[in-house]
C-alpha cells in the first residue's frame, strides 16, 4: 500500500540519523517496538517530556517508561537488586518493564514518574529503537503513541491518524510483533504485577518460584493504572454471544460467521495472535463507526489476562 503520509519514514541510515538529531534537539518522534509504537523523547530533557505529555494530552501524574538500550545504562539511572538481576538477564530485551528505586544522581527528569522516587525501564526488543539508542547517550521515554485513553497504536499508519502532522518524524517498522503493552513488575520491595502484558505474568511468577503480592499502591508507579484507558470511543460489554443493533461482535474461537460487524481475534483459538490482532480491530471497529461492541469470553489466562486486562479498561466508557 502507498504511503500517503510525508511524515512516515523508512528506517535507512539518512533517516535514523535525523531521529537521532531530533531527539538531541529536544524533539518528540514516533517509533515502532515490539509492543506497541511509541512516543520518544530524551528522557534526561525536562521540555522534551513536557512535550510528550501535551501531544497525548496525558495527565502529569501518570508515570512514563523510560527505555535503554542494555543493563548497565538502566544501572547508572536506578537501584539494581536481585530480583531485577534474575528477571533481565532472562526475559530481557523484551515486552517486561521494571519499577525500580531512581539513583539520587539520575538525571532522569522529575516529570517521568511524577516525582516519585521510583522509575519504570525496560530494554525493547525492536532492532530500530535499539539502533537509537546505540547513537545516543540517553534513554528515551516513550509512552504508546496514542492520546491519553484511546487505543495504542500497532503500525505507523496508526500514529500518524493519532497525530496528523503533529510528528514530523514516524519511523515505520512494520506491525508490532507482540501488540500489547509490556508486562510492568514493581521490584521495589517484594515483587508485584501492576500491568498484564506482553509476557504473561504466570511466566514469570514460575521463574521467580513466587506468589505475587495482590495489593494495590497507593501511587501510580507505571502507565496503565488510570481510570478508562485503551478505548475506541464506544461502549464495550464482555462476555456476549451476539452483538447489539448497529453495533460489533469482536469474536474468540473457531465461528464460520462472515457477517459485516463480526471480527474474529483468532479462529484458532491462539491467544498471541489475538493479542497481535487486538489493537488493529478495535480500531477498524471504531473506524467503520459501530456504535457499540461486545465481545466473546477471552480466557484469562497468559496473554488473555492482557486483554481482558485492556477490555476491562475500556469498557468504562
Amino acid at each position: 500500500m502507498k504511503n500517503i503520509y510525508s511524515n512516515i519514514l523508512k528506517p535507512t541510515k539518512k533517516n535514523l540519523i535525523r531521529a537521532k538529531i531530533a531527539l538531541e534537539k529536544g524533539n518528540v518522534i514516533g517509533v515502532p517496538t515490539e509492543t506497541v509504537y511509541g512516543l520518544a523523547a530524551n528522557a534526561y530533557n525536562t521540555a522534551a517530556i513536557k512535550k510528550i505529555y501535551k501531544i497525548k494530552k496525558r495527565p502529569q501524574y501518570n508515570p512514563l517508561i523510560v527505555h535503554y538500550k542494555n543493563i548497565e545504562a538502566i544501572e547508572k539511572d536506578a537501584e539494581s537488586n536481585k530480583n531485577f538481576k534474575k528477571l533481565v538477564k532472562k526475559f530481557s530485551p523484551g515486552p517486561i518493564t521494571y519499577v525500580l528505586k531512581k539513583k539520587k544522581k539520575s538525571k532522569i527528569s522529575p516529570l517521568v514518574s511524577n516525582n516519585l522516587k521510583t522509575i519504570a525501564v525496560r530494554i525493547p526488543n525492536n532492532k530500530i529503537i535499539i539502533n537509537i539508542l546505540n547513537k545516543i547517550n540517553f534513554p528515551i521515554a516513550a509512552p504508546s503513541a496514542n492520546k491519553s485513553k484511546s487505543l495504542s497504536p500497532t503500525t505507523a499508519k496508526h500514529v500518524a491518524q493519532e497525530f496528523n502532522n503533529n510528528l514530523n518524524i514516524i519511523l515505520n517498522g512494520g506491525k508490532c510483533k507482540i501488540g500489547l503493552e509490556s508486562t510492568v513488575i514493581d521490584l521495589t520491595g517484594k515483587p508485584k504485577i501492576l500491568r498484564e502484558g506482553g509476557l504473561p505474568s504466570e511466566t514469570i511468577m514460575k521463574y521467580l518460584k513466587i506468589k505475587f503480592s495482590i495489593k494495590k499502591n497507593k501511587k501510580i508507579k507505571s502507565p496503565g493504572l488510570v481510570g478508562l484507558h485503551y478505548s475506541p470511543g464506544v461502549p464495550i460489554y464482555l462476555n456476549r454471544l451476539k452483538p447489539f443493533p448497529k453495533g460489533a461482535l469482536i469474536m474468540f474461537g473457531k465461528n464460520k460467521s462472515r457477517k459485516k460487524n463480526f471480527f474474529n481475534l483468532s479462529n484458532q483459538s491462539n491467544i498471541n495472535e489475538a493479542a497481535k490482532k487486538f489493537f488493529n480491530i478495535l480500531r477498524i471497529i471504531k473506524n467503520k463507526k459501530y456504535k457499540s461492541i461486545c465481545v466473546n469470553k477471552i480466557p484469562n489466562k497468559s496473554l488473555g489476562k492482557a486483554i481482558n486486562n485492556r477490555l476491562i479498561r475500556a469498557s468504562q466508557y
